[in-house]
């Protein structure tokens, strides 16, 4: 039992990494009813950057606000030159200008500041908790704990931020209604500025703890197709929906890995949460927490 225990709760810790990379898209999703496909290479993108102001001679206390400027900058940039002038165009639209959003993002970053892999020390190891150890036997990282709390502390922030301000009531009637938002005297183009800036701050967060533990690489770009099931589980306008999508796919990726496995070869965990998402959406799929799709013939 304390070895199931382990599994569930590292799969638990590992589910909280997935989250921030999937409330990137949430809030982008939430505002513009676009999926943003260039998240991850904002990832990839703020990461290296990161790494490569550090190298400029920076302590980290000064790289992180110099980078989320630079992140802020971007999410504005993209918002007036891609987002504004495809204002009333079809979704499908909007999602093609993300994935060629995606490869400048890419190649922007590469450009600047190589293509070498590079480690980053964010002063969190990747250890066991030594009195968990002692006293259950238990393997928990202490950078998954960090990693948890640290997106506990975003998530609510966020939830503060979109919940009780102006800025974040306006952002749910632009997500409701874009045209009756500019009706009443919405700014719409200010509110996805200001939602493309906050989405860069998240994937400055995110970027840096993938950045962590797997190193600053081109394959951070990737880490976006890890969201995708937990979009699909929790909802893709659903903040909290972020969050339980992704302990759901955190949790049963490892569960099955462990117990389902060795029954069929093993290396499922690279493709379960995807067969999963795929079941779910047979049966709800607007998510845990989407509204009710309602059809009528």
């Amino acid at each position: 039992m304390t070895f199931f225990f382990e599994v569930l709760i590292g799969g638990l810790l590992s589910g909280v990494m997935y989250s921030l990379v999937a409330l990137g898209f949430v809030l982008i999703y939430k505002a513009s009813g676009v999926f943003n496909f260039a998240q991850g290479a904002m990832v990839f993108f703020a990461a290296l950057t990161f790494v490569g102001v550090m190298e400029l001679g920076l302590s980290p206390w000064l790289a992180f606000p110099v980078t989320l400027l630079v992140m802020i900058a971007l999410g504005l940039a993209t918002e007036r030159v891609v987002l504004r002038p495809l204002v009333n165009q079809p979704q499908i639209t909007l999602f093609m200008a993300t994935i060629g959003l995606t490869f400048f993002v890419e190649g922007l970053a590469q450009m600047t500041w190589g293509a070498a892999v590079r480690g980053l020390d964010i002063g969190l190891e990747d250890v066991p908790i030594d009195w968990l150890m002692d006293r259950f036997g238990m393997s928990i990282s202490k950078f998954d704990l960090a990693a948890a709390g640290i997106a506990a502390i975003l998530v609510a922030a966020l939830a503060v931020f979109f919940n009780r301000t102006r800025i974040g009531r306006a952002l749910r009637a632009v997500a409701d209604d874009h045209q009756a938002a500019l009706a009443v005297g919405i700014p719409l183009q200010q509110i996805w500025g200001i939602v493309w800036g906050v989405a860069g701050f998240v994937a400055l967060v995110a970027g840096l703890l993938w950045g962590a533990r797997n190193g600053v690489q081109f394959a951070l770009t990737f880490v976006a197709l890890k969201a995708l099931p937990v979009l699909i589980l929790g909802g893709f306008e659903s903040i909290p929906g972020a969050i339980v999508g992704g302990l759901i796919i955190g949790a049963t990726e490892k569960l099955a890995e462990v117990y389902l496995g060795p029954s069929v070869g093993g290396g499922i965990e690279g493709w379960f949460p995807y067969v999963l998402a795929l079941l779910f959406l047979l049966v709800r799929p607007e998510g845990l927490f989407g509204e009710k799709i309602i059809r009528r013939i």
